[in-house]
């Protein structure tokens, strides 16, 4: 029975040495093709090689061009600024790609317990879903149910991805560091004459390459014998270095020159394909297998309603589905017409004939004036035959209907005989006049209080459309509006705007730190760091600042934060000022 194992084992392992040696030689085939391919492509461009697309804005190189006091020197046209602004850009953009896939396993790392396994069996997959839950099993079985059975994987899991991917990120940092201090120290040389300081820069540039290399050439040996990194690493990073014979810059040709640049740009190039292929392995899952769960769920809900509707449908020779659509036709038709249009038709009516309906007011106020001069006229002549004296026109109806009124209380003394050969009758008359003319009165006022509140009534009818319109737009605007990252113009922008000067504050200080304490590679690593954030900020408030015209201002703040001889405690002023002074970078309720 041992025989036959072992064949099994030798088997496996010759057809893993197999496998290894066809992976060796095809990816060792396709580099090389990649590389003539690319070097052709580049002798091809020429002397001035020039981007074939346009640059994304970057952090300014640390050139005296860009100080606000010194004469308007252009740079762009020269070759040195071309290969500069290239390298940078292609350290931004990988700095970029790393970073975000490592804050992903930064935040799964910092998660409860529950949180990491719940990603390792939920969240890689269907495939690591099963594997997960059939692992699982069978450790409880074998050896009971244990908590570190579930941490164990999970901590390996995101500790390996973390730790290739935080070296990748202090080596490209280191490197952007080392640039910018070395531009910063022949940047008077670059503005004066660029094409002879060329071939130094070149030569620094190469040195910088082979330092590179070495940090990050070791990953593939990194990789522990039962990791969790699909496939095999890339292999070590092989960069091109230059001859010998052209160590010395001021004998340089032009075609050496060019020769040179191009070199630089198969090296850019090889340095793009192995940090792609690393951070591919390493890299967060994306969307589809973070929730395939939930489309899965949703996968399976719609495919059961869909059924559920052709059940329903004419297809089947159901008239259900028709119906339904017709009573949903006729009830948003209904809701249209009752909360929209009419509504809408009676707020026009009441704005736009006001001055037609208004005539009938007038003459109601009228037929209420004829009322009360009737009653006025029988009061006065009341008074004037009970008092037996002669009253000015204008008394008051106050003043005569008190005479009214003492007439009235006298004469029901003997209310019979006063019927009929007094005075009750005729004060009971006036009195009769002046409840007429109350009422009248009162329902002129309600007539106006209706015709005051039509609008109102309108307006009550038409707001559940209203809230429902508003709910919608405020959806679409959400939906168009993803301003999540710091380049939007909403508010979680603007936050993460905010937060990006508070990593620049922590970084600095960070750096300042490891200086003083002698760690020279750490401060250069920390020192890209916060470049990189630097150029975040510079690329996220450009649009911004220029249309409120203060970029000139801000741009110089930020070039100057990136100033590595300026002091740590003038940075954190800079810093400080632009939280408070830069409308951009304001909060939203400071800007209210």
């Amino acid at each position: 029975m041992e025989v036959p194992s072992r064949t099994e084992a030798e088997t496996e392992i010759d057809s893993n040495g197999v496998k290894t040696l066809i992976s060796f030689y095809s990816n060792f085939l396709l580099n090389r093709l990649t590389t003539l391919f690319f070097s052709s492509k580049a002798k091809m461009s020429g002397l001035n090689r020039r981007p074939s697309r346009k640059r994304r804005a970057f952090l300014p190189l640390p050139l005296p061009s860009y100080s606000l006091d010194s004469s308007p020197i252009i740079t762009e046209g020269s070759r040195a600024y071309d290969v500069l602004g290239d390298i940078m850009e292609h350290i931004f953009s990988n700095l970029h790609n790393i970073q975000k896939n490592l804050q992903f396993w930064q935040s799964i790392a910092e998660g409860s317990s529950a949180r990491k396994v719940y990603f390792m069996l939920c969240e890689r997959g269907p495939k690591a879903f099963l594997n997960g839950t059939a692992q699982l099993l069978r450790d409880c079985v074998a050896e009971g149910f244990s908590t570190k059975h579930l941490f164990r994987p999970v901590a390996a899991h995101i500790s390996e991805r973390i730790a290739v991917l935080t070296t990748l990120k202090c080596s490209l940092a280191t490197f952007l560091a080392q640039l910018y201090m070395e531009v910063e120290k022949c940047g008077d040389e670059l503005v004066k004459d660029p094409e002879k300081s060329l071939s130094s820069l070149l030569v620094t540039i190469n040195d910088l390459f082979s330092k590179l290399e070495a940090s990050i050439g070791h990953l593939h040996a990194m990789r522990q014998s039962d990791s969790s990194v699909d496939g095999s690493y890339s292999f070590p990073l092989l960069l091109e270095k230059l001859p010998e014979v052209n160590q010395e810059g001021s004998q340089w040709t032009d075609c050496e020159i060019r020769d040179c640049i191009n070199l630089v740009y198969q090296n850019l190039n090889k340095l793009d394909e192995y940090i792609s292929k690393v951070v591919v392995k390493h890299q967060k899952p994306s969307k589809m297998t973070l929730y395939w769960i939930h489309y899965t769920c949703g996968a399976i809900g719609l495919s059961a309603c869909s059924i559920w509707l052709v059940r329903h449908s004419s297809l089947m020779g159901s008239p259900d589905l028709e119906n339904w659509i017709r009573e949903a036709k006729d009830s948003t038709l209904g809701f249209f017409s009752d909360h929209v249009e009419q509504p809408l038709l009676s707020i026009r009516d009441e704005l736009f004939e006001t001055f037609r309906k208004r005539h009938k007011g007038m003459m109601d106020l009228e037929e209420v004036q004829l009322t009360s001069n009737s009653l006025h006229r029988m009061l006065l002549a009341f008074s004037e035959h009970t008092k037996g004296q002669k009253f000015p026109e204008n008394a008051s109806d106050q003043e005569l209907l008190e005479i009214v009124m003492s007439r009235y209380e006298k004469e029901l003394m003997h209310p019979i005989q006063n019927l009929l050969s007094g005075e009750l009758a005729r004060a009971l008359l006036i009195q009769v006049q002046k409840l007429k003319l109350d009422i009248e009165t009162a329902m002129l006022e309600l007539n106006q209080i209706l015709r005051a509140n039509e609008i109102n009534f309108a307006i009550l009818a038409a707001l559940p459309a209203f809230f429902l319109s508003l709910f919608l737009l405020m959806l679409v605007r959400a939906w168009f509006k993803q301003d999540s990252r710091a380049e939007g113009r909403g508010r979680v922008a603007r936050i993460q705007r905010r937060l990006l000067i508070v990593e620049v504050e922590k970084r600095i200080i960070q750096y300042q730190t490891y200086v003083d304490q002698g760690l020279e590679k750490d401060a250069q690593c920390m020192l890209g760091l916060v470049l990189y954030t630097l150029d975040r900020l510079f690329h996220s408030v450009e649009r911004h600042a220029k249309a409120t015209g203060e970029w000139q201002c801000l741009k110089q703040d930020i070039i100057d934060l990136a100033k590595p001889g300026l002091e740590t405690s003038y940075k954190l002023m800079v810093t400080s000022r632009m939280e408070r002074m830069y409308d951009c970078l304001l909060p939203s309720i400071k800007r209210q």
